[in-house]
């Protein structure tokens, strides 16, 4: 049997025949999709700094914020190539990965490869040449990536770290573009606001797969119980920690208002209703989320404009 053919007995028989509307969901060629250009949404992560800081509207960190997320995204790519090069087998037994272009055949295991190359290349590549900082960030988070899919990732606790990390380099990506300063509350919603996040999107794979949960490795050694123990207390953690700052700040900004302490509000209302999606099983992948949620849109649009009459004078 060749790589590139998902064997028979992996696909569930109810399913079988979902298997070309599926693909006709996106008319992008496989190599894109197997890029996964959704997924780049989680990389605006980089305009978190340069917000907070109050300087994202300043020309030269606008550009150079911009050019750390299209470098990060093709680092993320890289990433997501790899793995799922590495992953085939698994992704064959689940509902939905299994029509990933390497899964479903779309994309040979050398082709994917070769792409993941030409992506590192090019990222690295925008990211030295922005700052040194930069690109020093983009090769951690690679390494860990890599470290994470190689070795790490059936390790209970530490594969949660590792992904956990992607999203706060990608935090931190945006401070070291424009040598911005990052904050300590800045760093601790940054990660607890990871971990709630990863800590949610496993909670809602077991949710979601039940009985399948058992195919997925990185799901093995957990119970649902201990999962939402981890996203509930990080849910906790960085509400405390986005509070503080916030009552640190007091009334600064423009009007000189206490629009920090005003923007715990949206905050708090925008982690509850995330909180929702995880419980339901629907934050597996939170680009989903994000990207179908409009009550959570809205309070993340309310959010920002708080924060930047905060941050901005």
């Amino acid at each position: 049997m060749s790589e590139q053919t998902p064997p028979q007995s992996t696909v569930p028989a109810e399913s079988a025949d979902q298997a070309p509307a599926e693909r006709r969901k996106s008319r992008l060629p496989a190599p894109i999709r197997a890029m996964r250009p959704k997924q780049w949404i989680k990389n605006i992560l980089v305009v978190a700094a340069p917000m907070a800081s109050g300087q994202l509207f300043d020309g030269e960190v606008a550009l150079n914020t911009l050019g750390a997320f299209v470098a990060f995204s093709l680092i993320s790519a890289t990433v997501y190539l790899i793995n799922d090069a590495r992953d085939v087998e698994e992704d064959r037994l689940h509902p939905k990965k299994r029509f990933r272009p390497i899964a479903a055949g779309e994309l040979s295991i050398p082709a994917a490869l070769v792409l993941a190359g030409v992506c590192a290349l090019v990222g690295f590549g925008l990211g030295f040449f922005i700052s040194i900082g930069l690109g020093v960030t983009l090769a951690v988070y690679l390494v860990a990536q890599v470290l994470y899919s190689v070795l790490l990732k059936n390790q209970p606790v530490i594969d949660l770290a590792m992904v956990a990390s992607g999203f706060l380099l990608r935090a931190v990506a945006g401070g070291v573009a424009s040598d911005i300063e990052l904050s300590q509350w800045f760093l601790l919603v940054a990660s607890f606001g990871s971990l709630f996040m990863v800590g949610g999107k496993r909670y809602s794979e077991m949710i979601a797969l039940g009985a399948q949960a058992g195919t997925r490795k990185s799901l093995q050694r957990y119970s649902d119980t201990y999962l939402r123990f981890v996203w509930q207390l990080s849910a906790a953690a960085v509400v405390m920690s986005f509070s503080l700052w916030a009552f640190e700040m007091g009334n600064q900004g423009i009007g000189g208002l206490p629009w920090a302490a005003f923007s715990i509000a949206p905050f708090v209302l925008a982690i509850l209703r995330y909180a929702m999606d995880i419980d339901s099983g629907k934050a597996g992948e939170p680009e989903d989320v994000v990207m179908g949620d409009r009550v959570l849109q809205a309070f993340g649009l309310i959010f920002v404009v708080l924060a930047a009459l905060a941050v901005l004078s």
